[in-house]
């Protein structure tokens, strides 16, 4: 596992990894959005979101390694924007079983708790209750802590990226204060730690610096994924995996994921044969989607619990 200053370390090494114009220019849209070497045209690249944001995300993820300094820039840096800007778009809808709690009185909060109001209601029966000692019963709902697991071991460029990075940027915004983002392939980066404090426009711009290469190993993945989790104390903890679960590395990833409380799997569409395979050994549920766009939508589902 790599964390910390070997993770940055990692993201350097990444972008030394870059693409050239030339190489950039084979996508239709390149020439809307960079006309000349070190520009963006951000009212482009909002045209693009508009006519085809599949495309124009992973356009976007392309350009932060680029081979031109200033254009990467320009590209990390309005990405970190967007690429949040998109998973907020989607509702947060907060699930998981509530726990009864007595907590200070407002008037949606729930039942009034008699027994534990009944000194202030008694002192306050001759003139007005000092509402400030009330109390009510309601329901809780447990926080929820995250892990993004995010596959990086095929190609890692273009739409597979994108969907990566907006994937972080919608557990960032929906988890914001308990979450990790963790890429892995022969070895495990983590991009952000559990609780360690990162801005999320540089957990986003850290995953689109990554690139794919070697082999995968999910069981170690899936191992570190748990210790990750361990750190927090939420009710909740929810391991999302975006990997097609192809292992090439020995060890158990059954194993391994048995010691998760909850996985979900976000699979692409058009190759997730093996990963419902996956998920039907382990109990997981698995999501497939066709593009970045699907993301947001696709882990607001993952939090839905199953009836």
């Amino acid at each position: 596992m790599k964390e910390g200053d070997e993770a940055d370390a990692e993201v350097a090494n990444s972008q030394k990894r870059t693409t050239s114009r030339r190489e950039l220019a084979r996508n239709p849209r390149f020439e809307l959005v960079s006309p000349e070497v070190g520009e963006l045209d951000e009212s482009a690249v909002e045209d693009g979101m508009r006519d085809d944001p599949d495309e124009t995300l992973a356009m976007l993820a392309d350009l932060v390694g680029a081979t031109d300094v200033k254009l990467r820039e320009l590209a990390k840096r309005l990405a970190g924007k967007l690429f949040i800007d998109v998973a907020r778009r989607g509702p947060v809808r907060p699930r998981g079983i509530g726990t009864l709690r007595e907590m200070p009185y407002r008037p949606d909060g729930g039942d009034l708790d008699i027994d534990a109001s009944l000194e202030a209601i008694i002192e306050g029966s001759a003139g007005a209750i000092d509402v400030e000692r009330l109390r009510v019963r309601g329901w809780v709902k447990p926080a929820t802590a995250m892990c993004l697991l995010v596959d990086r071991s095929g190609s890692m460029g273009g739409k597979p990226l994108a969907t990566a990075a907006l994937a972080a940027a919608t557990v960032a915004y929906r988890t914001p204060e308990d979450y990790s983002v963790l890429a892995f392939g022969k070895n495990v980066v983590v991009a952000k730690g559990q609780l360690t404090p990162k801005p999320s426009d540089r957990v986003v711009q850290d995953v689109l610096s990554l690139r794919g290469f070697g082999t995968t190993d999910l069981a170690g993945a899936l191992r570190i994924a748990s210790e990750q989790l361990q750190r927090s104390r939420a009710g909740r903890k929810v391991t999302v995996l975006l990997s097609d679960c192809r292992s090439t590395v020995d060890g158990d990833p059954v194993a391994a994921a048995a010691g998760l409380s909850e996985l979900v799997i976000v699979a692409p569409e058009a190759d997730s044969d093996e990963a419902f395979a996956f998920a039907a050994q382990v109990g997981a549920r698995c999501i497939t989607i066709r593009g970045p766009s699907q993301v947001a939508e696709a882990l607001t589902q993952a939090l839905d619990r199953p009836a």
